[in-house]
């Protein structure tokens, strides 16, 4: 899976409706040009693509009254709402993904209910185990990498991940069944948007094509 999806969904639905440049400038936000594919011109493809996919709704609209160029607007539809879910709730769940995928999850895990965002990362941890268990049927991580030459530092890493997922995960799992963050139902959502003309200190500052669109 790809995160760009994920992540332009993700900005898209909590605006309501966004510009290109809007949902480049949250994705800067939240660092994601750092640890994901989520490129300026991978961000604008997303867009039209999903639009043509009727993932989302392309409004265009009028000129600025400040004389800046009409922007196209996006809007997340019916299917673009199952989409971004079953996307989401797939990178949650996922042990195999690379991690800018379950990165982009974390930042919509609020948008499912705390029951079900705990089952899916309970879901998550016996992925890892059985991961795990696949791996030291041919290794015995007691005995060290040593046992099998240097290839066993090949399993050595992956047992080593596994722990760490899992470890990593079950502390997750006890925030939020201890009463961390606002799920979907229980209260007003913590905004994670910029506003229109909100400053940005993470932006690049970097013009490219697509910005004016």
């Amino acid at each position: 899976m790809s995160a760009i999806r994920l992540l332009v969904l993700c900005a898209v639905r909590q605006h309501g409706r966004a510009h290109g440049y809007q949902v480049r400038n949250d994705l800067e936000y939240w660092g994601a040009h750092e640890w994901s594919n989520a490129k300026p011109g991978s961000v604008y493809h997303a867009l039209k693509q999903m639009a043509k996919q009727g993932l989302l709704i392309a409004h265009e609209t009028a000129p600025s009254t400040a004389g800046g160029p009409p922007r196209t607007e996006y809007e997340i539809t019916g299917r673009g709402d199952e989409e971004y879910f079953t996307l989401l709730r797939v990178a949650l769940t996922s042990y195999d993904q690379k991690p800018d995928v379950l990165s982009a999850a974390l930042g919509g895990i609020v948008d499912l209910e705390r029951s079900e965002a705990v089952a899916l990362l309970k879901e998550r941890v016996a992925g890892l185990a059985a991961w795990r268990a696949t791996v030291t049927e041919h290794y015995i991580p007691e005995a060290g990498p040593e046992s099998i030459g240097h290839i066993g530092e090949i399993m050595n890493l992956w047992v080593h991940s596994a722990d760490a997922g899992a470890e990593w995960t079950r502390g997750l799992i006890a925030r939020i069944e201890g009463g961390a963050y606002t799920f979907a139902g229980e209260g007003e959502p913590f905004v994670g948007v910029l506003a229109e003309g909100q400053e940005n200190p993470y932006a690049t500052g970097a013009p490219v094509p697509g910005d004016a669109d």
